[in-house]
């Protein structure tokens, strides 16, 4: 690990009024992941990987969750009362192969086979360990809906690493804490034939309410500079509120800079499901380069942007809570995720 990021972050834009009472837009926290933090009834707590690979021909996302968010077996608990999150835990793997192959598996538990502390998240079979300078993913899962086993492993090695975490919105029921915008991942799944390495993020985000309560969705972009820099595009959509915009770049040795603010633009709509995307914080071109997913309520997509003269890739994505929450769109879930115990 080669710097830690300690700079102070400026507000996010919001459109109260300037006396209008709020707590801080980010705390102090310490430059390592916490796998034993306490999750409200109701609430979340998940951890986020993605990378992309050197040829830019593969790519990953995994994220493992206290909560699981997107869970229509946790959406159905709520309706009757707040449960506790651990009771709906969640280690989701997907693996995007050349052209559109891909392999998944994002499978729910119960609290029963969660092992947590500070270092450490055991789910089932599966389980993240931090060392102090790598976070190492053990994977042992089955694909779905055709089933095939997932195992390997994923090591990410954080080149920077932050001490901060920002507030989404103006109560400070949801959170954000980038904390490793620039790693080094490997990927290694001798079971699907897949290994290789490229550039990486990781983060994790954390709510006292359920995501829906808070936002009807968001944009989200990262991008990994030709450089070394990595920029960090968010416009999160509050109930209620005008936009949360922020715009973030981090560099190798060190330092986080503030970048200015502007509205987003568009992106097509995805082909199947025709979700809206937009490239946050978009006063740059920009481009698609491959939909990785296109569901009903989330796009993910890798992209290409020119940022003040240079050039980057990275990882996109579109949430929409609003259609989340749609019965219809919660019954075709349990296809893709199923619960286990």
């Amino acid at each position: 690990m080669d710097a830690v990021v300690k700079s102070p972050l400026a507000d996010m834009q919001a459109s109260e009024p300037k006396d209008t009472p709020r707590p801080p837009r980010y705390e102090a926290r310490e430059a390592a992941p916490d796998f034993s933090a306490p999750v409200a009834p109701g609430g979340y707590l998940w951890w986020y990987v993605d990378a992309v690979s050197e040829d830019q021909r593969e790519a990953m996302t995994m994220i493992v969750f206290v909560g699981s968010v997107f869970s229509p077996y946790y959406a159905k608990a709520r309706r009757s009362g707040l449960v506790d999150a651990e009771h709906h835990c969640a280690f989701n793997t997907i693996l995007y192969g050349p052209g559109s192959r891909k392999r998944w598996s994002m499978t729910e538990r119960s609290g029963k086979q969660l092992q947590r502390g500070r270092d450490y998240y055991h789910l089932g079979p599966s389980a993240l360990e931090w060392d102090g300078q790598t976070l190492t993913a053990e994977i042992d899962e089955r694909c779905v809906p055709f089933p095939r086993r997932m195992r390997g492993r994923i090591r990410i090695t954080p080149e920077v690493v932050t001490t901060h975490t920002l507030r989404l919105d103006h109560e400070g029921r949801h959170r954000w804490h980038p904390f490793a915008p620039l790693a080094h991942v490997e990927v290694d799944f001798p079971s699907l034939g897949t290994r290789w390495s490229g550039h990486g993020y990781f983060d994790s985000n954390d709510g006292s309410e359920p995501l829906a309560d808070g936002f009807s969705g968001w944009d989200w972009a990262r991008l990994r500079l030709d450089g070394g820099d990595c920029v960090v595009r968010y416009e999160a959509q509050e109930h209620g509120r005008q936009p949360h915009r922020l715009a973030l770049r981090f560099t190798p040795d060190g330092e986080m800079h503030n970048e200015p603010v502007a509205a987003s633009a568009k992106l097509p709509q995805t082909q199947i499901w025709r979700m809206r995307r937009s490239m946050p914080v978009a006063s740059d071109p920009h481009r698609l380069l491959r939909t990785l997913e296109d569901t009903p309520f989330y796009a993910r997509s890798m992209i290409e942007a020119e940022i003040g003269g240079e050039r980057g890739t990275g990882v996109h994505e579109s949430l929409c809570m609003n259609r989340f929450t749609q019965r219809w769109v919660q019954t075709l879930l349990p296809f893709r995720m199923p619960r286990l115990g």
